[in-house]
This record gives C-alpha cells, sequence and structure tokens, in this order.
C-alpha cells in the first residue's frame, strides 16, 4: 500500500520531483532510468513513506506497447519507460504526456 503519491517532471533538461528534488537530464535511456529510480529512493527516504510513482514526459506513449514516441528527448523514443521504471521500482509506474 502506497502513502503517497510521487510526481516526476522528465524534460529536456532536468528531471525534477516533488519537494524540489531535482538533477540533470542524462542524454542516455539507462542513465535517465538510474536517475528517476534515484530521485524516488530519496524521496522516499527522507520521507519514510513508500509511493506511487507518474511520470510526465515531453512526448507520447503508444497505448498498445507502451512505448514512447514524438519525443523531443529523443533517447526515450520505442522504450518501455514505463514497464523499465516499474521493474527497477518494483511497483507500476504511469506514464504520460506532461501537456
Amino acid at each position: 500500500m502506497f502513502t503517497m503519491q510521487i510526481g516526476v517532471d522528465l524534460g529536456g533538461t532536468k528531471i525534477e520531483a516533488i519537494a524540489r528534488r531535482r538533477v540533470a537530464t542524462p542524454r542516455a535511456y539507462e542513465q535517465t532510468i538510474t536517475a528517476i529510480v534515484s530521485l524516488v529512493a530519496q524521496l522516499e527516504t527522507a520521507t519514510g513513506q513508500r509511493g506511487s510513482v507518474g511520470i510526465g514526459i515531453p512526448g507520447a506513449v503508444v497505448p498498445d506497447s507502451g512505448r514512447v514516441k514524438n519525443a523531443n528527448s529523443v533517447w526515450l523514443i520505442g522504450q518501455p519507460l514505463g514497464v523499465d521504471l516499474g521493474a527497477q521500482l518494483r511497483r507500476d509506474v504511469r506514464v504520460d504526456n506532461d501537456a
């Protein structure tokens, strides 16, 4: 059971989570996953709570495949971002356009 909701804004230059925790956006897919997982871990450690996770991205997610398309962060295109983050965080992760 989750006791809080963690929102992450994945942008072209920064990745920012609630509580104004911010890191530069890596220009590679695996490093982006690592950066988001690290931010979530920092927040959960700081609050002592486990949270559900939602990610806003600069692109769209294809409903049938869960893969990213039309992202200005080109290293995300074609990647199953929600699935990969979910596997690392061991929970479902919702990913949607940040508009």
